[in-house]
């Protein structure tokens, strides 16, 4: 049986070991001790601050809850 895929990438939330600028907006400052949201992009990782996290979270939360509408809607169509 073939290995089920996730849509969710590598992530991780950690503390930043020292201070640099969030991945998303370089206005946004990550001071050393914040916690930060760590997502791969390839070979390396790019951090985010706090606030950006949680705009990503939310977009991607309410993304899924549309993929999970539409598979559910089409299944009632379509019955297995």
């Amino acid at each position: 049986m073939p290995r089920v895929r996730s849509l969710i990438v590598q992530v991780d939330v950690d503390t930043a070991g020292r201070a640099h600028n969030c991945q998303a907006n370089g206005r946004h400052r990550i001071e050393r001790g914040e916690v930060r949201l760590k997502v791969t992009n390839g070979r390396g990782w790019d951090h985010y601050c706090r606030a950006c996290a949680l705009t990503i979270i939310d977009r991607d939360a309410q993304k899924l809850a549309e993929l999970l509408q539409r598979v559910t809607a089409a299944d009632a169509k379509n019955p297995v």
